[in-house]
This record gives structure tokens, sequence and C-alpha cells, in this order.
């Protein structure tokens, strides 16, 4: 074990006030043990990204960083989400640290297990995902939406890491890698695994949130999930495709059967049948318009090449 590479905790922070002490206390604890250890270099830091937040978030982030230069601070002009707030703390610790790892300012990540990540990274991989190994503090509702949004991701041709969120060790080669990537819409769970290079696991068990409240109710969820598919597949446009040649298909095989009841004398007028296949085909338009708008507004979103976030404060001596 080399022992003497810069190592950067990277916390995304949005509304973080009620943990956020507890959280520096927890890593700092992790950081000493593992400089008494010789497992990291003492220029290592622990660097929290303030999201917009509308509480003190940041003013604590100050008073940790005017008490102890190793927690280091970086704050957004305003809320762009958790997935922009990890990227700009990933950059800017990419220049300074030979590896970073990701995690919740909630502490339900374990943070035991950074010390094994280190371990998989000093043994020559480039990328560390925690993946969950059981869900046993879930209700049924988030166990079973978690494990069916990983499902359908990877059905629809999405390379991710099963029960795998943002907890993960990135060397600075492969945030390198992952700068090179521009899109707009970040969905960075889909992106690492496209970086390639050797990588590896380490499980462990998620706790419950220590205080405060989920950032992440069913809502942003489901935009998340969404942001996942629209971003990374093309199958719901080719299953709206399969879909018209499905019905087009029926339509052929009603024309015939209508032609021959025709033909036969059997003609009956009805509403039922006409009407179901209004609604039918009207719905179904109104689903395909849908989906390609979605694909039609992520091409609008990243044409304009907006940046994805913009640095107001550093706070790094």
């Amino acid at each position: 074990m080399a022992g003497n590479d810069v190592l950067y905790l990277v916390i995304p922070c949005y509304n973080e006030e009620a943990v956020l002490p507890e959280t520096a206390r927890q890593l700092l604890n992790k950081m000493n043990s593992m400089f008494e250890r010789g497992m990291i270099s003492r220029e290592s830091k622990i660097m929290f990204v303030n999201d917009g937040s509308k509480d003190k978030t940041w003013e604590i982030i100050e008073e940790l960083h005017a008490s102890n230069p190793i927690y280091s601070g970086v704050k957004l002009s305003r809320n762009k989400g958790h997935q922009n707030a990890l990227l700009a703390g990933l950059m800017t610790a990419k220049d300074k640290a030979d590896m970073a790892i990701s995690l919740d300012a909630d502490l339900q990540d374990d943070v035991d297990v950074i010390d094994q990540m280190v371990e998989k990274y000093y043994e020559g991989n480039d990328i560390v995902y925690g993946v969950r190994s059981a869900r046993k503090t879930d209700t049924f509702f988030k166990k079973f939406t978690a494990q069916g949004f990983y499902k359908l991701m990877q059905a629809m041709g999405v390379e991710i890491v099963y029960n795998h969120a943002d907890y993960r060790l990135m060397s600075r080669r492969a945030l390198e890698g992952l700068a090179q990537f521009k899109e707009v819409n970040l969905f960075l769970r889909g992106i690492v695994p496209l970086i390639g290079y050797k990588s590896d696991i380490v499980t462990y068990e998620r706790h419950e949130r220590f205080a405060g409240e989920s950032k992440y109710p069913l809502k942003k969820m489901l935009a998340f999930a969404t942001d996942g598919i629209t971003s990374f597949s093309i199958k719901p446009i080719r299953l709206i495709t399969s879909c018209g040649i499905l019905i087009f298909a029926v339509s052929i095989l009603m024309l015939l059967y209508f032609l021959a009841v025709h033909f036969m004398g059997r003609t009956v007028a009805g509403w039922t049948s006409m009407i179901i296949s209004i609604w039918a085909i009207g719905g179904l338009q109104l689903l395909a318009i849908g989906v390609v708008g979605e694909y039609i507004g992520k091409i609008y979103l990243e044409t304009k090449e907006r940046p994805k976030y913009i640095i107001e404060t550093v706070l790094d001596d």
C-alpha cells in the first residue's frame, strides 16, 4: 500500500444544517484513523459542496473550515441539483487529489467502508463502487420502487451497477475521464461505468438517516429515473415504433375481417368498437408525442451548452 496519496471526500449538501456537524465529526474521525495508519496523505481533505442551501449549511461549512483546514468548502451560485453539485465537487477535487470518494451528507452511507475503497484503489482499481448488500431499513414501497428502477434501467439497455447510488471512489485518471463527458443532463450512475478502467465493488448496509428530511421524495425519484432512461437509451422510441407496427398489423387484420363480414351480409353497426379504437389510438399517439417530446427537450437543453454549475466560493487553503 502506497499510503501517501491524497484523498478528497466530496459531500453534496442541500439544507443539511441538522446533520452536518455530526457528519463532519464522523468523517474527521475516519480521516484521522487513516492518517495514523499511513493509508493516505495528510494533505487529504473533506470537501462539502453547498448546493444553494436556504438554511445555515454554508455558515456551518465556513465555521468548520475556520476550525480545521482539513474541511474544504465549495459554494455554488444557486441550487443546481444533487448531480451537478456532486460533479462540481469532483471537478474541483480533480486537480488536487489522487482519488476522490463521493458520499451523501445524511450518514446513510457507511463511512467504515471508506478504508476498503482505498485498499481497492491501491490494488489498482480506478473506480470502486459502494453497493448496498441489503435494504432492511427501507419501507416496502421504497424497496419495491428502487429495485424496479434498477431492473427497468437494465432492461432499457443502460449500463448501471445494481444497488449502487453515488457512493464511489474515483481515481484522478477516472475523474479526468469523467470531465470529458459534456452532457448537461447528468446521470452519473450511468456515465461512470462508461469511463471504463479497472473497477471493483465494496458492499455495505445503508443506515437510517441521522437527521433532517430526505431530499429525494417520490416526485424527484421519478424525474431522476426519467432523466436516466432518456439520457442513455432510445428504447422507449423503439417501443413506440414496435407498437405502431403492431397496431398497423392489427388494423389490416381488422380491415380484412370487416370486409369479410360486409360481403357475408352480417354487418352490424356498433359504437363500442369504434369508440375503443379512437381512445386506444388517441392515447397511443399522445404517449408517442410525449416520449418524443422528452427526447427533443433533452436535445434542446444539450444544444444550449449552458454551464452545469457556477462556483461562487471555494474554501480550500
